[in-house]
């Protein structure tokens, strides 16, 4: 399960590294102002601060996530994510060799934390988005359904 879960918060931060591609490098492409519903040109030249902008918060939550996921799995926290019995030296990870919260190293305990937070990130903002209108339903499930379905597993795991 934590290696579904990994597998899950990593394409959904993936798919937050391509979307900041989209916003802060692509922007004044037709093909990709298009993507985002805008008419013109001249509506992405006056949106691509926004844009920019936006496309780094998305970078920044896919920075978060994969890093989570590297110390998640580095911790040895994929078998049962941070409970259950991780083999001998599995406490040692990538922090100094200090073992972390009851025996768990204290990797896999900060990559559980900030996958969790950066995949809760992610759906949250999902659900703002489908605030703006259902017209926006298909953008939703992309950005949505991998975080929370990742979200979904981590804490299945976590209780296996």
């Amino acid at each position: 399960m934590g290696i579904a879960a990994s597998i899950l918060i990593g394409i959904a931060g993936l798919i937050h590294v391509y979307i900041f591609v989209l916003e802060s490098i692509r922007w004044r492409a037709p093909s990709t102002w298009r993507v985002f519903g805008l008419r013109s040109q001249e509506e992405a030249d006056t949106t691509a601060g926004l844009a920019y902008n936006q496309g780094f918060y998305n970078l920044f939550l896919a920075i978060g996530a994969l890093l989570g996921v590297v110390l998640l799995l580095a911790g040895g926290g994929s078998a049962g994510v941070l409970g259950g019995s991780a083999g001998a030296g599995d406490s040692a990870g990538v922090v100094g060799g200090s073992a972390g919260v009851g025996g768990v190293s204290a990797a896999a305990v900060a990559g559980f934390t900030l996958a969790l937070f950066s995949a809760g990130s992610m759906f949250a903002a999902s659900m703002v988005l489908l605030s703006t209108g259902r017209d926006k339903l298909r953008a939703v499930t992309i950005q949505g359904l991998p975080p929370l379905l990742g979200i979904i597993t981590l804490l299945v795991s976590l209780a296996l």
